[in-house]
């Protein structure tokens, strides 16, 4: 399958399915040229998804994020993704039959997100992004964790440098190197954490 419109046809069908298949509702936007292709009501909270075709080389799972939209005045605009236009990137591999939610935060001006399906052979781990990290079923807790940031950014904008004392967030080392960008916009908008290893106390992370 070489046609990119209908790789992202598929990609969009299949994931709208499972989406629904997990009890999700699915909307469709009526109007064309959104920044997003469907949207998830997950009864308390709605996302915007972005969906795409990702494929599998080697073992890793590449996502592109290069976006190209119709603007008025501007003609067709070839961007990447931001929080201001799109919560979630959704994507479906048929090479490994898997469905992948993830928060554009994190990768906000990327243009591509690699999905590692096991450990790299030189045992790195940080900056390193597993597969298994981001299903389409954990979606429920990622909204969890973006209505937190709208809460932090809304009572503490990220232009402030005053911030109220507020209790730390503890979070695994592992997870915190594997989501830092995500972790540095939360304490930027006044959040603070306590990085624990092997169950101890390591760093902390705290707002400027």
């Amino acid at each position: 399958m070489d046609d990119p419109n209908l790789k992202g046809n598929v990609a969009e069908l299949a994931i709208a399915t499972e989406a629904a298949r997990l009890g999700m509702s699915v909307l469709k936007p009526l109007t064309e040229h959104e920044r997003y292709d469907l949207v998830f009501d997950l009864g308390h909270r709605l996302l915007r998804v972005q969906c795409k075709w990702a494929s599998r080389k080697g073992q890793v799972v590449v996502i592109s994020c290069r976006a190209s939209y119709h603007s008025p005045g501007r003609g067709y605009v070839r961007s990447s993704y931001m929080p201001a236009d799109v919560d979630v990137i959704a994507a479906y591999c048929s090479q490994t039959a898997s469905f992948y939610a993830i928060p554009v935060g994190p990768f906000a001006g990327q243009t591509q997100i690699h999905l590692r399906l096991s450990p790299a052979r030189n045992g790195q781990r940080a900056a390193l992004h597993f597969a298994q990290d981001y299903p389409l079923g954990a979606v429920a807790q990622l909204a969890e964790r973006l209505d937190g940031i709208e809460e932090a950014r809304g009572s503490n904008p990220l232009s402030s440098t005053h911030t109220a004392a507020t209790a730390a967030e503890t979070v695994g080392a592992h997870e915190f190197r594997n989501l830092f960008g995500w972790y540095m916009q939360r304490a930027a908008a006044g959040e603070r954490f306590l990085v624990t290893r092997r169950g101890r106390p390591f760093a902390r992370l705290l707002p400027p």
